[in-house]
């Protein structure tokens, strides 16, 4: 599951250059141009996979190194 976040981030990487979209003067819902909803999209995206990562790709390892020092700081 590690590659796939890592595969999600390289995607959101290159989903954030919208060149397709700068000549775009499209407004979605008659006021808000398509490419800041894109935006926000790839705002909410990023948010999701950032959840992931830290569920699917965090280092267990300094989990078990942080318990140790408080344990033994006591």
């Amino acid at each position: 599951m590690r590659y796939v976040v890592w595969l999600l981030v390289v995607a959101l990487i290159i989903l954030h250059q919208d060149i397709w979209f700068w000549s775009d003067g499209t407004l979605v819902w008659g006021f808000m141009p398509i490419t800041l909803l894109w935006q926000a999209g790839i705002s909410l995206a990023a948010s999701f996979v950032w959840f992931l990562a830290t569920i699917f790709a965090w280092p267990t390892d300094l989990i078990e190194e942080t318990k140790q020092e408080v344990k033994g700081g006591e």
